[in-house]
């Protein structure tokens, strides 16, 4: 259980580095792990021998988000955490020094879309899902990473009723490179990632910053700014009305 990583020297394919997310049983991740992904993430990026990076998942879901009964739990400093945590792990997934592929297979809810949202090429199984159901959690947030896979009305759609969006209707939108059987989806990914890993080093990583210095958002400033609304609703209390009925339904 955790987050593993295999270098390019002995990974699937030279120059390829995959990072592994496994936190059983829906991939909800604890303030640690998001913590352990972003420096996971970080890592293989600075190593000289990686030129693409595998983001992907054990289990039947890619990530759930974070882990609601921890913060249920240990309150406020586990809220503080989880926003400091996904700040981090998104921000390593879009300051990766080399194209990250991200592998998503089953649910990608809530922190999922943060990771996705900022990853370079999603490649995802044709049972994949996307959605942020921060409404029904007592939540905001990474609404500034679907705004990267949907059309800006959508993305209102979808955030105030938190429903969520297949693989095929963000491949329809070309958010998705492709989208293959479950059982496809790993070699899918690597596939694509050998691709990129082909490429030059040197100049894939200039190429990486080169396209995150035209971005036309601040994906950082942006989330940081979603990040200020759900604290206002956990001090003003509705984050944990909402919460408690989350509880009391059995999730």
């Amino acid at each position: 259980m955790g987050v593993s990583t295999s270098s390019p020297e002995k990974g699937p394919e030279k120059g390829i580095a995959l990072v592994t997310v496994d936190f059983p049983p829906v991939n909800a991740l604890p303030v640690s792990g998001w913590f352990a992904l972003a420096d996971a993430l970080r890592a293989a990026g600075r190593d000289p021998g990686t030129r693409c990076v595998v983001l992907a998942a054990e289990g039947r879901g890619f990530n759930a988000g974070v882990d609601i009964k921890e913060i249920q739990a240990q309150g406020p400093s586990a809220l503080v955490g989880a926003n400091r945590g996904c700040f981090e792990a998104f921000a390593a997934v879009y300051e990766c020094e080399v194209p990250v592929v991200a592998a998503v297979q089953g649910f990608c809810l809530g922190g999922g879309v943060g990771l996705v949202g900022n990853a370079d090429v999603i490649v995802a199984s044709e049972d994949a899902v996307f959605g942020l159901p921060e409404l029904d959690r007592g939540a905001l947030g990474a609404a500034t990473h679907l705004a990267r896979l949907v059309p800006q009305h959508l993305l209102r759609a979808l955030y105030y009723t938190s429903r969520t969006v297949t693989a095929a209707e963000l491949h329809g939108h070309g958010s998705v490179w492709r989208v293959v059987p479950p059982g496809e989806l790993r070699a899918a990914a690597l596939e694509l990632a050998g691709e990129i890993a082909a490429k030059d080093g040197e100049l894939l990583r200039l190429a990486k910053a080169a396209i995150n210095g035209i971005d036309p958002v601040d994906v950082r400033r942006s989330y940081r700014f979603e990040q200020g609304f759900t604290y206002e609703a956990s001090v003003g209390g509705v984050a944990d009305r909402v919460r408690d009925t989350f509880g009391r339904d059995g999730d």
